[in-house]
C-alpha cells in the first residue's frame, strides 16, 4: 500500500553526458497552504552546478542550483516541467559524477514536504 507523496521529483534521465539537457518532472499533490515550491540540484564533490534552461515550456536563464517557483506562478497547475543543464565533467579517474536533485515546498520560510531524486553525469 502506497501513499502519494505530497511533493516528488523525477528525472527523465537517468545519467547525462556534461552539456547535454537533463528534463525534469515536479508534481504537487500537497493540499495544504505554502508560499512556494524550490528545485535545487548538486554536483557531489564540486561547486559545479546546474542551470534552469526552461520551465514548463517556457525559456529561462537561471544559471544558479537553486531555482524558486511562487504559487502564484503556478497558476493552478500541479505540474513543473523543467529543463537543466551542466557543464560539470567527471574528475580525473572517475566514470561518472553523481548530482542530487531535490523539491520542496516553503511555507511561511519553512520546508514543509521534500523529496529527492539522482542522477548521473557521464564522460564524453
Amino acid at each position: 500500500m502506497s501513499a502519494e507523496k505530497d511533493v516528488s521529483i523525477s528525472l527523465a534521465e537517468s545519467s547525462i553526458v556534461s552539456g547535454n539537457d537533463l528534463h525534469g518532472t515536479v508534481v504537487i499533490s500537497y493540499s495544504g497552504r505554502f508560499d512556494s515550491v524550490v528545485i535545487n540540484s548538486q554536483i557531489e564533490n564540486s561547486s559545479d552546478v546546474f542551470s534552469y534552461t526552461s520551465l514548463n515550456g517556457k525559456n529561462i536563464k537561471h544559471p544558479y542550483a537553486r531555482l524558486s517557483i511562487f504559487k502564484s506562478e503556478l497558476a493552478g497547475r500541479n505540474t513543473v516541467n523543467f529543463t537543466a543543464t551542466t557543464n560539470h565533467v567527471p574528475a580525473e579517474g572517475k566514470e561518472f559524477t553523481t548530482a542530487k536533485f531535490r523539491v520542496s515546498i516553503i511555507q511561511e520560510h519553512k520546508e514543509v514536504v521534500s523529496d529527492v531524486t539522482f542522477t548521473k553525469i557521464l564522460k564524453a
